[in-house]
């Protein structure tokens, strides 16, 4: 009986203990947050901190209650004089997305800043942690970050090393561009098992002609669908039946408003990608 109290007794405390420490961390945590890119924003309302956003940049629109929030900035820039009238005790940058100079005057000004830019989709969870840490939500970004670390796996278990499919991926039509090893793009290609075949091109992002697409004999076409990239529909692929997935019929619209956003949403275009992949392996 002793016992049984003893064990009750320490269940108890340890709860309380919990829950004093997590109601310890809400109150301490901030309460005006100015997140300055889309994929940021989106974090923060996974990790259940959204509501304390006071501002962000344009494009930041998903879920739907980011649409709400104030624009202060785009990518050309942020208007520093909204940011200081909006008193934030916490900003998130973007490093890769956010002018260096602006981002220098508002470390100056003395706030609270947060650098997030997941350049890899293991460093996706990364972030989610970082940013639970810092308002308060450590215990369910560590569950989503665990989450998205565990479907990631599985979908690359179950792609990566199936037969090799020759893809490549049109990031833009005037002028043709694709993506190397180099961008963080080419992720996707490699863990669905495709062998992208501008991988080893000098830049990350380099402009191609037809003539060098053609001399790969790509099996795959991936086309990022996105509302603001309509020019890529402007390129008739079907002029050349000489490459097998216009031949065969292979050529894709992946979400790119879900496949270039380093969130964890990024699963569900990831295997939108890998499937697209696998249907060309029937004509391999």
């Amino acid at each position: 009986m002793i016992t049984k109290l003893a064990t009750a007794l320490t269940l108890t405390l340890t709860t309380l203990l919990f829950s004093s420490t997590a109601l310890s961390n809400e109150v301490n945590s901030p309460q005006r947050i100015i997140a300055l890119s889309p994929h940021a924003v989106e974090m923060l309302y996974a990790i259940g901190a959204g509501d304390k956003i006071v501002a962000t940049i344009s494009h930041a629109d998903y879920p739907e209650q980011a649409k709400s929030i104030p624009i202060i900035g785009d990518y050309r820039g942020v208007t520093l004089e909204k940011l200081i009238a909006l008193k934030p005790d916490l900003v998130i940058t973007w490093s890769g997305g956010n002018k260096l100079n602006q981002l220098e005057k508002i470390k100056a000004l003395g706030y609270k800043v947060i650098d997030s830019d997941p350049k890899s989709l293991t460093e996706i969870a990364q972030s989610l942690r970082t940013l639970g840490k810092a308002t308060g939500k450590e215990a369910q970004a560590v569950k989503i970050a665990s989450d998205f670390e565990l479907g990631l796996q599985e979908i690359t278990d179950k792609y990566q090393h199936r037969a090799k499919v020759r893809t490549f991926y049109q990031l833009w039509s005037k002028p043709l561009m694709t993506i190397s090893k180099s961008s963080w793009i080419n992720q996707f290609i490699t863990r669905c098992g495709g062998d992208n075949v501008f991988a080893n091109a000098e830049t990350a992002y380099p402009n191609i002609s037809v003539e060098n697409i053609l001399l790969t004999k790509a099996q795959v076409i991936l086309i990022p669908n996105d509302a603001q990239t309509k020019s890529h529909e402007l390129y008739d692929w079907k002029r050349w039946q000489v490459l097998p997935a216009v031949q065969n019929k292979h050529i894709y619209h992946p979400d790119a408003k879900i496949l270039h956003r380093p969130t964890p949403r990024v699963l569900g275009a990831m295997e939108q990608v890998c499937q697209q992949i696998d249907k060309a392996r029937v004509d391999l």
